[in-house]
């Protein structure tokens, strides 16, 4: 099964800092979108559930 690949809808065409994510029954993908060839990273569910809410408490961003 391929993977449907997603940008946050945060995300403008213009800035250079965009990524992708797909969820699969593998768990979580995440690539460059400018470099879609380049490959991706891999991660499993616990991995990325932890990831999501580190992110989301604040741990990752600029003071």
């Amino acid at each position: 099964m391929q993977r449907e690949w997603r940008k946050s809808s945060r995300s403008s065409a213009a800035g250079p800092e965009c990524v992708e994510i797909a969820l699969d029954a593998a768990g979580a993908g995440v690539r460059d979108s400018k470099n879609r060839a380049g490959g991706g990273l891999g991660f499993g569910f616990a991995q990325w559930s932890r990831f999501v809410l580190t992110a989301k408490n604040g741990v990752f961003d600029l003071r």
